[in-house]
């Protein structure tokens, strides 16, 4: 039986909605490129404070950043 990968976060589509990248997003929050590469794939999730930081970072609002319980 098959575990399917819950998609939690949109960190990676709203890095492309901006034309940014991991590595950019990693040199911003002063992070390591390979948890931010986690993070997008949501192989493991930020904290909440540093989806806040991450918020900042790309001027959105934390809410876009994450998937909603309707289909995204």
């Amino acid at each position: 039986m098959e575990v399917k990968k819950r998609i939690l976060n949109r960190i990676k589509s709203v890095l492309a909605d901006k034309n940014k990248t991991n590595l950019w997003l990693a040199e911003k929050l002063n992070k390591d490129k390979g948890t931010v590469s986690k993070w997008c794939t949501n192989d493991q999730q930020p904290t909440l404070e540093t989806l806040f930081d991450i918020a900042v970072v790309l001027e959105v609002g934390v809410c876009e950043l994450l998937v909603t319980n309707n289909k995204v």
